[in-house]
Formats: C-alpha cells, structure tokens, sequence
C-alpha cells in the first residue's frame, strides 16, 4: 500500500493520474449535471426520464463501440504523451459546446457534447492503461492501476456531488474550467514512445473492430478477463441507468440525493480498488474476483428488497438531503449499495491488470481497446436491456434482480480466469 502510495510523488505516475482524475470529474460533472437538469426540470414522467437516463447512458458509451479500435491502434503507433496532449486540447472546445447547452437548456447541443466526451474518452482510456506498464515496474503496475482505478471514483464522486448542489449555469462554467486544468497537467506527462515498429493503423471502423477483438479473443485469458469486465459493466450500466429515476419516482427525493446516490457508488469502487491491491500484496491475481461480485450480487438483492419496501411520505413532496438521512430505512439503503461498490471494485481492478500485464507493451493498448469496445457492446446492450424492461412494466426497483443474477455469471467467469492462470504462474495464461 505504502509503495503505491508512492508513486503519487513520482512525475512517471503523478501527471497522468491528475490527467484522468481532472477528465473524470469533468465527465461526469457534466454527463450528471445534464441528466438531473432534465429529469428535475424538464420531463415530470417516470417512462420519459428512465427514457432519457438511457439514451444519454448509450449516446456517451457507443463512441467506445466504434472507436475504440482505432483509438488502441494510435496509442499504440504513436508517442502516448503527445496523445495525451492532443485529446486534452480537443477536450476544451467539447466542454465549450455542453456548457453552453446547459446555460441554454438546449438538449441538442447538450447531447452532441455528450458524445464528443464520450469520443475524447475513448481515446483516453488506452493510452491510460497502456502506459502504466511503460513508466512503472512490474511490481508496481497492480498500485498504479488500483490508484488510477480509485481516483477515477473519487473523480466520480466530486463531479456527482458537484453536480448535485451547483445550479446548471455554474456547471456550464466549471467543466470549461476543468477541461483548462486538464490541458496544464496532461503537459507534463512523460515521454511515452510506441514500442515495436508493427503499427500499421486500419482507419475502417468495422473491419479493424472486427479485427481487434479476433486477435484479442481468441487468447484464453484476455477472453475471460474481457468478458468478465464486460459482465461487471453491464451491471453497472443498467445500475446508473435506474438511479436518478429510482432516487426520484421510487424513494421521493430531489436531485441532491440521486448525487449522493452516485457519489456513494464511486467511494465504494474507490475502497475496493485500493483494498484489493493490499489483500494481494501487488500480485496480478483473480483468486478473489469469485468471491467479490458473489458478494456484490448478495449487497444488490439486499438493495432491491429495502427499495421494493420503501416507506414512502406524502405524495407529490420530495425528500431533500437531510429529510432523507433521517429516514429509517435510509441507512441499511446506503450501506448496502456502498457494500456493492465495494465489491464491485475489489473483482473488477485485478482483472484489469491482467490485460496490460499478460500482453507484450507493444500490444497494451490495442489489448485495452479490444476491452473498450467489448465493454462499451455490453453496456449499450444493458442501458437497451433497462429500456425495454421499463417499456414492458418492469420497474426500476424490479431491474435489481436481474443484476444480481449477472453476477453469479460473472463469478463463474471469474474462477475460469482464475484456474486458466494460477497465481505465481504467468506461464500458463495463453
């Protein structure tokens, strides 16, 4: 723990941490900021805001589906600093664009902002992975991962709870501010040259998607590894499609609390990120993933059974912040989705690992874009799934269970993985 600490005062790890956290936060100030000014203050129907919740969820998450290919290949082809540098750039006029969608309430102008960020992440989040096994040792790639995991949940949790208590107009201000912010420390980031000289770059979305994931797949570990992320985030995007809605229609309260909802998620990740990374000792190991979303699929029944017997007050009023805290059954609530979290970042940083530590650094980005493109599939099919659940009658509350059961699925994936590379023996992934 103290060695990963450390490295948050080396200019090898430091610069791209404060990079991804600033580009975190700003995401997700903006994307919250969006969803709550609409479902507060637009729409007053439970159908149209699950609607919304949805479609911006997907509009964010299909660039992943169609770039991520493409973006692997440039981060592996070119010095991964100067991309950095130029993703940062491009972030600034995106911001430009969603901040004056929200002074002007302009859904339009919000969403293509929305997508543009998703754009800007999909480019982002190769090069984040793929140069860590380039600056750190490999006794240290598990703590850099691990923190770079929890920093981007506190990031999470600062642009969710910044996004709940600052009026649109100043969230229009703050994320032009932090794209700014972005730009400065994406400066001093280290050279990160390309590694090999096979970088041939296929500009054709479908075929070098199509190519990408064959070359990754067909590898047992990354396949089991991939897909046991994907599950992960599959869960998580029918759980962040449902929670505004949940927050407003099910458990009567203001936006305030829907931040906090999100805010505690990402603590809980940030915890189990980092405590992971103790219990292994920084050994790249999914021995405790079964385990972890077992328990995480137990925290998300307990969940769905405190929701579905919710108490709620008189109709038409709307818990605030402090209404809500002293609820009865508030507490358990909270409690159960912290443990969620929790759990949730304890399985999914160690497998992680195994994408940018079981592949030749030549081949980490391009491994990390195969995971982006899988993962970004599976999420849009969940946010898809929550919407025609929702069309059929199947509320939010309802939707728990169906994670819950993903979760065994993923736990079975998870012990493959486990089996296919027995810790201490890197020998037998292939």
């Amino acid at each position: 723990m103290q060695m990963s600490l450390a490295l948050m005062s080396r200019r090898r790890f430091l610069p791209l941490f404060v990079t991804q956290f600033l580009g975190a936060m700003n995401d997700n100030l903006f994307k919250t900021a969006m969803i709550l000014f609409v479902i507060y203050n637009i729409y007053n129907d439970p159908k149209k805001e699950e609607l919304f919740s949805a479609i911006a969820s997907a509009v964010f998450i299909v660039p992943f589906f169609l770039l991520s290919a493409v973006a692997g290949q440039l981060a592996d082809a070119y010095d991964k600093a100067r991309m950095v540098r130029i993703v940062k750039t491009v972030e600034i006029a995106i911001m430009i664009v969603g901040g004056a969608g929200l002074l002007l309430g302009n859904i339009a102008l919000m969403m293509i902002a929305l997508f543009a960020m998703g754009v800007h992440s999909t480019f982002f989040g190769p090069i984040k992975y793929a140069i860590l096994p380039q600056h750190l040792g490999s006794d240290e790639v598990l703590g850099g991962t691990g923190l770079v995991e929890a920093g981007t949940y506190i990031a999470i949790l600062a642009g969710t709870i910044l996004a709940g208590f600052i009026s649109h107009r100043v969230a229009a201000a703050a994320v032009i501010v932090m794209a700014i912010m972005g730009w400065f420390a994406g400066r001093e980031v280290p050279p990160a040259p390309p590694v090999g000289d096979n970088h041939t770059i296929d500009w054709n979305i479908f075929r070098a998607s199509y190519r990408l994931v064959s070359a990754t797949m067909h590898i047992r570990h990354l396949f089991l590894a991939i897909v046991s992320i994907s599950f992960f985030w599959t869960i998580g995007a029918v759980l962040f499609v449902q929670f505004p809605p949940l927050v407003k229609n099910v458990l009567q309260a203001d936006k305030s609390v829907a931040s906090l909802f999100l805010a505690v998620f990402s603590i809980g990740i940030a915890i189990g990120s980092v405590w992971i990374n103790r219990l292994l000792k920084g050994q790249v190991s999914a021995r405790f993933a079964p385990a972890s979303v077992i328990f995480m699929g137990v925290f998300i029944l307990g969940f769905h059974f405190i929701a579905k017997f919710w108490v709620q007050g008189p109709k038409g009023t709307l818990y605030n912040l402090t209404e809500f805290a002293h609820h009865p059954m508030a507490p358990i609530l909270l409690g159960c989705l912290l443990a969620i979290a929790i759990t949730g970042g304890m399985f999914v940083v160690p497998l992680y690992a195994f994408l940018t530590t079981t592949v030749a650094k030549s081949d980490t980005a391009r491994t990390v874009g195969a995971n982006n493109l899988v993962n970004a599939g599976c999420m849009v099919v969940g946010s898809v799934l929550a919407v025609g659940l929702s069309a059929v009658g199947v509320s939010a509350t309802d939707q728990f269970i169906m994670t819950a059961a993903m979760c065994l699925v993923s736990a079975w994936l998870a012990w493959k993985l486990h089996m296919a590379c027995p810790d201490n023996d890197r020998s037998q992934c292939g």
